[in-house]
């Protein structure tokens, strides 16, 4: 005989994901919700799997930057950098194969085989510093600066090619994303100044 499924329980996946595009079956079961549960929502069309333990509530539509937000449900406390921040703000048309995130130098790195992450280890201030957040698929996402993250580019050239990162620079100032000023305090704040200058000067004399 099936295992009936509470209606409360149905009443309370449909609460959670009222304000909750992606979720995690964990979020739910520590809500009092059943694996029969979740298993006759997905049935009814209520949820949407999307990578194992991860849900898309009815009516959502997964967008680029969907991995984006399943990561940082996972690793919450480490920032999206580099390459995946300069592809969530626009200002490069590479999208990386992995999503890019920031750890301590001292963390143990960690593993995600879908979406795959790639890591860079940031010592203090470059870890701590520069961060913003940013809401998607109802996630809030924390990532660096759009600044932050031409600094950190820059500054590691094995990670982001220098004509990816000067691209960046320049739709960056291009599109209003940052001002010049902003831009150099930051390189100076993250130590990039020396690397940067030059091409935002170049950017700004010619423009």
């Amino acid at each position: 005989m099936p295992e009936l499924v509470e209606p409360t329980e149905r009443k309370r996946i449909l609460a959670f994901t009222e304000n909750n595009e992606l979720v995690r079956a964990c979020e739910l079961r520590r809500l009092g919700v059943s694996g029969t549960a979740i298993a006759s929502a997905v049935q009814d069309g209520i949820l949407r799997k999307a990578h194992r333990g991860f849900y898309l509530s009815q009516g959502s539509s997964p967008d680029m930057y969907f991995e984006l937000a399943e990561i940082s449900k996972r690793y919450p406390e480490y920032p999206i950098c580099l390459n995946s921040a300069l592809a969530f703000y626009g200002v490069t048309v590479l999208l990386p194969r992995a999503i890019w995130i920031a750890i301590p130098a001292s963390c143990w790195k960690p593993q995600s085989a879908k979406p795959p992450v790639d890591t860079v280890r940031f010592r203090e201030p470059y870890y701590s510093e520069g961060r913003v957040t940013h809401k998607i698929q109802g996630v809030q996402v924390t990532m660096y600066s759009i600044e932050k993250t031409l600094a950190d580019a820059f500054r590691n050239p094995k990670l982001v090619r220098l004509p990816v990162a000067i691209e960046s620079l320049r739709s960056t100032i291009e599109d209003g994303l940052a001002s010049p000023l902003q831009i150099l305090r930051a390189a100076r704040k993250f130590g990039a100044l020396k690397k940067m200058k030059p091409y935002v000067e170049a950017l700004t004399t010619y423009a």
